[in-house]
């Protein structure tokens, strides 16, 4: 009889040896704190997403930071830092990422970076909101008045005041969980206040300076911070980076949510349909000009549209079309480059520079837009005031030559094809004649002098 030997499975005389269990249950022992320890060996080390946040803060850039946060959470890194870089954005867009931050069991650091960057507007209350806040030198923070946007016209005093009072009362209550100074950020609500890095360390808005990533990773290591699950303290000293970027989708929604990338999207798209309506079966450009279309009408989800302005656009669009029927010497288009003017300069309604079309992109669209229309409207024009070539209009004053002698009625060749005629007087073979009218199969021709 055979008996297979095995470590778990000991021979007969083995399991009855108190050396050789003592010796299993070493094993077995060691095995199981070396589970325990794998996780948090420091072959592994620590590890820090690090996420560059420029640009205006909108719909785009919350959904990116939302998803970095989870996938840091499954991932179990050790902190995110998010250097921003921003003029501020859509109070939506900030909420939601303040909300994201407040909400994440990883440790998020708002490193404003790199050296004249700054953190303005909704960017101060994502930078107040972080468990660690921290600057570049040579970067600013403050600016956080909120503007109305998108509405067409100016909020009344009282709205204002609502409008004020919300965002204080919104930044103190972070700032304050925080343990940040509550009385500045007031001030840069209420009196649009903008201090420069050391300023904000001295007054407490900040935890700290850091020159550059490394250093900031000293900095910050060991520190305490209190996340939504308890306190937490940073291991980031000497950790792993990893940069992480926005995929392919997100970039080309962040790109197409620029006030001038949406509002040339816009003009393209318009002059698609036109081109495609005017020209049916061209296909291309109607195919175009719907993509564009569709696109820049995602954009202005995120965008403060003003629906004065987009109504200006297609009234000039239905002016220069009008220009084909009616007859008015160059005036309904006048009014078309006008209204569609008009429209662009007024198309985002927002006192903050960076949500308008920038005046280096609109006067070079609304000139070459103009001019396509006009150029299409001519060859219009053009093509239906031109004399007719083919068909029975086309006959009427175009010569040919008589193939039999016209006494008063004969045969004649004309565009190439030989038509019986008649004649007010002789006219013999071979003369040269102009058709004067067309009745039915028969031309009505005169002969013409050489």
């Amino acid at each position: 009889m055979r008996i297979l030997l095995h470590p778990l499975n000991p021979g007969p005389l083995d399991s009855l040896n108190p050396i050789y269990i003592m010796k299993i249950k070493l094993k077995n022992i060691l095995f199981a704190l070396l589970l325990i320890l794998i996780p948090t060996s420091p072959l592994y080390g620590a590890t820090v997403n690090v996420l560059k946040v420029n640009g205006i803060v909108n719909p785009v850039m919350a959904e990116f930071i939302k998803k970095e946060l989870a996938y840091a959470y499954v991932k179990k890194v050790d902190a995110v830092i998010i250097e921003l870089d921003t003029p501020g954005g859509l109070d939506l867009a900030m909420r939601d990422i303040i909300k994201d931050i407040m909400a994440s069991e990883i440790p998020v650091v708002v490193y404003v970076s790199p050296s004249g960057a700054r953190a303005a507007s909704a960017g101060v209350f994502i930078t107040i909101s972080a468990h660690v806040a921290a600057m570049t030198p040579g970067t600013n923070i403050g600016a956080a008045h909120p503007v109305s946007i998108g509405t067409g016209q100016k909020m009344d005093e009282t709205m204002v005041k609502k409008v004020e009072n919300d965002a204080v009362a919104y930044i103190k209550g972070i700032a304050a969980k925080r343990g940040r100074d509550t009385k500045w950020v007031e001030k840069a609500v209420r009196k649009s206040a903008s201090i420069t890095a050391e300023e904000a360390l001295k007054l407490k808005v900040i935890d700290l300076i850091s020159p550059n990533l490394d250093q900031l990773l000293s900095q910050i290591n060991g520190r305490k911070v209190e996340t939504i699950t308890g306190t937490k303290a940073l291991n980031t000293k000497g950790a792993k980076v990893f940069y992480r970027e926005m995929d392919w989708r997100l970039r080309v929604l962040d790109t197409i949510s620029n006030p001038n990338v949406a509002y040339i999207l816009m003009m393209i798209g318009l002059a698609g349909l036109y081109f495609e309506f005017s020209n049916p079966g061209a296909i291309l450009p109607g195919v175009m000009g719907a993509i564009s279309l569709i696109l820049a009408f995602y954009s202005f989800q995120t965008l403060p549209v003003n629906y004065a302005g987009l109504l200006l656009i297609i009234f000039a669009i239905i002016l220069f079309v009008a220009e084909i029927k009616i007859t008015s010497y160059g005036v309904l288009s006048l009014g078309g480059i006008i209204s569609l003017t008009l429209g662009s300069i007024m198309l985002f309604d927002a006192p903050v520079p960076y949500l308008r079309v920038s005046l280096s992109v609109l006067l070079p669209t609304v000139i070459l837009i103009s001019m396509f229309f006009i150029f299409a409207v001519g060859l219009a024009v053009k093509a239906r005031l031109s004399k007719p070539i083919s068909g029975v209009e086309g006959l009427i004053g175009s010569e040919g030559i008589a193939e039999t002698a016209l006494e008063p009625e004969g045969k004649v060749f004309i565009h190439g094809e030989i038509w019986n005629a008649v004649s007010d007087g002789t006219v013999k073979k071979g003369d040269r004649v102009r058709v004067k009218a067309v009745e039915g199969l028969k031309v009505s021709v005169e002969k013409t002098e050489i």
